[in-house]
C-alpha cells in the first residue's frame, strides 16, 4: 500500500510487544490529540492487529512483525514513544489533510 488519504483514516492501532506500558501512553496521547477528528485510537499487541485498522503505529523494532501481522496496512514506525517526528507528522496530516505514506 502506497499510503492512505487522511479522510479515510478512521482507526489507528498503536501496536507493541505486549499491548501495555509505553504503547498505552502513546495511544492516550494520540486520543487526546485527535479527539475532535473522528479517528479512534486503540492499542494492541503487535500479533493481534485487527483487520479494521487503517493505520498501524509501532516502534521501529517491531515494524517487521507489524507488517507480517497486518499486511497491506499503512505502517508508521517511530524511534521514541513521546514526541517522535513520525507520530507528529501523522497527527498533523490527519488534522490538516493529506496522505499518510506507508
Amino acid at each position: 500500500m502506497a499510503g492512505i488519504d487522511s479522510k479515510d483514516i478512521h482507526k489507528i492501532i498503536v501496536a507493541c510487544d505486549a499491548g501495555m506500558g509505553s504503547s498505552v501512553m502513546l495511544a492516550s496521547q494520540l486520543r487526546k490529540q485527535l479527539k475532535d477528528s473522528g479517528v479512534s485510537v486503540e492499542h494492541t499487541p503487535v500479533n493481534s492487529i485487527p483487520d479494521d485498522a487503517d493505520v498501524v503505529v509501532c516502534h521501529a523494532g517491531l515494524a517487521a512483525r507489524a507488517r507480517a501481522a497486518a499486511p497491506g496496512k499503512v505502517l508508521v514506525s517511530f524511534q521514541i514513544f513521546l514526541g517522535d517526528p513520525a507520530v507528529t507528522r501523522l497527527v498533523n496530516t490527519i488534522k490538516n489533510g493529506g496522505t499518510v505514506d506507508a
